[in-house]
């Protein structure tokens, strides 16, 4: 296995895989600025990589990802520009994950919150530990779930599970997201198991992995167009209300505690 590193991402070539991991693990993946970048960049990258055929995202440590820094979502309520960056980064981020031919499998190793979550939701297969959940805390916290929830997950596990989900931002447990249809099954081991799915699917004909990739998701492509705009707009307008302020500085004083 060889490996093009950069610091927030890290990318390990093995034969036709691609193994994408987030590489912030002293703060269990949480999403910073940097990050935040790096993401939409690595699926630019192997969408150009001729030889790539199957790609699996996991996290380093212990998590898979949870969610945005409480850094960063300060930052976003500080400065408009800084805010506008991020959020035109989100949009790029879920056109990417959706535009890109080859298929994604999250190897979701431990808890997937926020952003981590939403990532998980536009992979094209989910395998999850068992002691891992994923959670979408942002209407809880003030937030439009605009990137990844409110849109991918009626497709996934229909209109009154994803209300409730994200509506309340509870943890899902591994058991329940596969109930839901939020995962594709249980695994011992995430990312070995979804490695060797990976070298599975690189062995197959391309032509037809790739066409019946595009026609799975054309449905959800679709939606994308329709919602994503409005929906990132949405959530950028609630940086500024109250409520999530409130509950920002109340999340951080309780890290800090």
């Amino acid at each position: 296995m060889t490996r093009s590193d950069t610091d927030a991402v890290l990318v390990e070539v093995d034969g036709p895989v691609r193994l994408v991991t987030l590489n912030r693990p002293d703060t269990l993946n949480a999403t910073d600025a940097e990050l935040h970048h790096a993401i939409p960049a690595v699926w630019a990258e192997l969408a150009a990589d001729q030889d790539a055929r199957a790609i699996v995202l996991t996290g380093a440590g212990t998590a898979f990802s949870a969610g945005g820094s409480f850094g960063l979502l300060q930052e976003m309520v500080d400065d408009l520009a800084v805010r506008t960056e991020i959020m035109d980064e989100a949009k790029t981020l879920v056109r990417s994950m959706l535009a890109i031919e080859i298929p994604i499998i999250a190897a979701v190793n431990g808890p997937a919150v926020g952003l981590g979550c939403s990532l998980a939701s536009l992979c094209d297969l989910v395998l999850i530990a068992e002691d891992a959940y994923l959670m979408d805390p942002h209407v809880a916290l003030g937030l439009i779930a605009a990137d990844g929830g409110a849109i991918a997950w009626p497709f996934l596990t229909g209109l009154l599970r994803a209300k409730e989900h994200l509506f309340l931002g509870s943890r899902i447990s591994a058991a329940e997201a596969v109930e839901a249809g939020l995962a594709s099954r249980i695994s011992a081991d995430p990312v070995a198991d979804a490695m060797e799915l990976a070298h599975r699917i690189a062995k197959l004909p391309p032509q037809s992995v790739l066409e019946t990739k595009r026609i799975l998701n054309s449905g959800l492509r679709t939606a994308v167009e329709q919602l994503l705009d409005d929906g990132i707009a949405a959530e950028t307008r609630s940086f500024d209300t109250p409520e999530f302020q409130a509950n920002l500085a109340r999340a951080a004083r309780g890290k800090r505690g």
